[in-house]
């Protein structure tokens, strides 16, 4: 078989597995951004790595559209300014480019979306720290065993893979996911 071949594979088993075990959390995900979109507050999107890149394109899915012609949609990537992450990580650290900016930005009601693969970044650990201090919802994608973060989130997904492209690939997709529906619901 060749590689490809096995990779859309791999792709598939996850895929399968998050039908069979995840689906109910992705639908519970979708109507917590859209009531909170609904009730004017922010969503808050980190992650490390690809992650980062993955948070600043989901919140540009709010900030401009998904699917629907609507209203922009307060969404806040908290790994797009970069000059917020080094002025952080150069007086307090790495670990607290997250928590820092939560605290200054995030307000009782929001929520905050955490992207990881293993669960054992400590910036976002720091970040679901921050935002239990100040009433922010949480949601918690991420893979493997879900790592040190397992059980912080008020909703966690935890991806039933230990392929770090697998986890990856099946975070964007449950992102979309969301976006659809909580679009759709939002304009309900």
């Amino acid at each position: 078989m060749s590689n490809v071949i096995q990779f859309l594979k791999e792709n598939i088993e996850v895929n399968n597995a998050v039908i069979r075990l995840l689906s109910g959390k992705i639908e519970e995900a979708s109507d917590i951004v859209a009531n909170t979109l609904k009730s004017g507050k922010t969503i808050f999107i980190a992650g490390n790595g690809g992650s980062a890149t993955m948070a600043t394109h989901i919140s540009g899915e709010f900030l401009g559209r998904f699917k629907k012609e609507r209203k922009s949609l307060p969404s806040i990537s908290l790994a797009a300014d970069t000059a917020a992450l080094t002025a952080i990580a150069n007086d307090y650290g790495y670990d607290f480019i997250f928590s820092r900016q939560l605290e200054g930005l995030a307000k009782r009601g929001d929520l905050l979306i955490t992207l990881t693969t293993s669960g054992n970044s400590e910036n976002l650990i720091k970040a679901m720290g921050a935002a239990k201090n100040l009433s922010v919802r949480t949601i918690s994608l991420s893979g493997k065993d879900g790592g040190r973060m397992k059980g912080m989130a008020d909703l966690e997904i935890i991806i039933p893979s230990n392929n770090t492209p697998r986890i990856q690939e099946t975070h964007l997709l449950i992102l979309h996911i969301i976006c659809e529906l909580s679009e759709k619901n939002f304009m309900e």
